[in-house]
């Protein structure tokens, strides 16, 4: 199993953060702040690192909002896997911001986006392979209560685990989000 390379994480995050937003999936309350709308607002007052200011503010509306809907004890989703991992990530942001240029390709892709599956905006990407699809298409299932996707197993630091979490997405319905989450072994 691969280690979890957290830019690979941050893009993950953006695509499906992009993918939530109310013009497309509707599953929290940002409406483009990812997509060319928001590029241009922020970047006013932010010329060299308004990709990230969308990203952190998406990546705090999905979060609430995953938890809004389904939140259990212990459990690591998308939004928040531990607090090594996010701390760790959050060490991280200011290396993205110093390299912001060289990130911009990547948000302007996600940007131009469109009404998509999660799936194939993630392959599109580069972040997950057809093996990383087919494997999630096998393991994931809607819960009993309909509001989120367990995933099996418990939560390990790793691409799969990740992009299984990621692509767990896809089982949500427009307007309609389906928390995917994985347990933790201790809390």
């Amino acid at each position: 199993m691969s280690e979890l390379d957290l830019a690979w994480l941050c893009k993950v995050r953006v695509a499906i953060g992009r993918l939530g937003e109310m013009d497309l999936h509707r599953w929290w309350n940002t409406d483009g702040q990812l997509g060319p709308y928001g590029a241009r607002m922020l970047s006013r007052g932010l010329p060299r690192t308004h990709y990230f200011a969308q990203a952190k503010s998406v990546f705090a509306v999905a979060a609430h909002r995953s938890s809004q809907v389904f939140n259990p004890p212990n459990c690591s989703t998308l939004w928040h896997l531990t607090g090594a991992v996010e701390d760790e990530f959050d060490s991280k942001w200011e290396s993205w911001l110093d390299d912001a240029v060289n990130w911009r390709p990547f948000f302007e892709q996600v940007a131009a986006v469109g009404v998509a599956t999660v799936p194939s905006v993630l392959a599109s990407l580069g972040l997950v392979s057809d093996e990383e699809i087919r494997k999630s298409e096998e393991l994931l299932r809607r819960s009993a209560s309909n509001n989120a996707v367990q995933l099996p197993n418990v939560f390990a630091r790793t691409r799969q685990c990740v992009s299984l979490l990621a692509l767990g997405h896809r089982l949500s319905d427009t307007g309609d989000l389906r928390v995917p989450y994985i347990m933790r072994n201790s809390p």
